[in-house]
């Protein structure tokens, strides 16, 4: 990518996920509101909302957070298995995507009820606190997620190490071919003595 498409890729990452760890914290609110107030109307109208913030909220931004942060790694030296911190970051947001799938069923099904006439604040009990845990753990995700994108901490994968040597082995076989004191002698000299 060139800069300036590295920089807009990286810009709609950070903006996407920004924004999906907001709507999950927003949701996470509801659900703590929808467990613990005792006002009727007030807990379905907390319920009734949760299966549209999920559906075109936090479905919509978890998948182009994902497919964000793929464009971006891709587009970059950080690749998208060279290093253990995007590959857990990978992972952390493929699984969250999986089981937030798998989690939309229930919360339309509690959003639909609540939204019915004949629904009681004592229905479902077991659901109501499991959104408030599984929101929670949602939202720690994603702060894990976010901290590995800040803190980059060192390592590379296997097969980021084979990448790096071939890159390295590519530049001193150019470098090797051309006449000293060229341009790809003293390229190869500076990538040596960063590696």
């Amino acid at each position: 990518m060139t800069p300036r498409l590295r920089k807009l890729a990286l810009t709609a990452h950070v903006t996407v996920s920004v924004g999906w760890a907001g709507a999950v914290a927003v949701f996470l609110a509801l659900a703590i509101t929808g467990l613990a107030s005792h006002d009727a109307l007030l807990v379905r109208s907390v319920y009734a909302a949760m299966g549209p913030t999920g559906w075109f909220v936090i479905v919509p931004l978890c998948f182009a957070s994902l497919a964000t942060g793929v464009v971006s790694s891709l587009g970059t030296a950080w690749g998208l298995f060279r290093y253990y911190w995007v590959v857990v970051k990978l992972v952390i947001t493929v699984l969250s995507t999986l089981v937030l799938l798998i989690h939309m069923g229930p919360i339309a099904r509690i959003s639909r009820m609540a939204a019915a006439t004949t629904w009681s604040g004592g229905e479902l009990e077991g659901l109501r606190v499991q959104l408030v845990v599984q929101s929670s753990a949602a939202l720690a995700a994603l702060v894990v997620a976010t901290a590995l994108s800040v803190y980059k901490p060192p390592g590379r994968t296997r097969y980021g190490l084979h990448k790096q040597r071939a890159t390295a082995e590519a530049i001193d076989a150019a470098a090797s071919s051309e006449p000293l004191g060229s341009d790809s002698q003293r390229l190869r000299t500076s990538t040596t003595a960063i590696h």
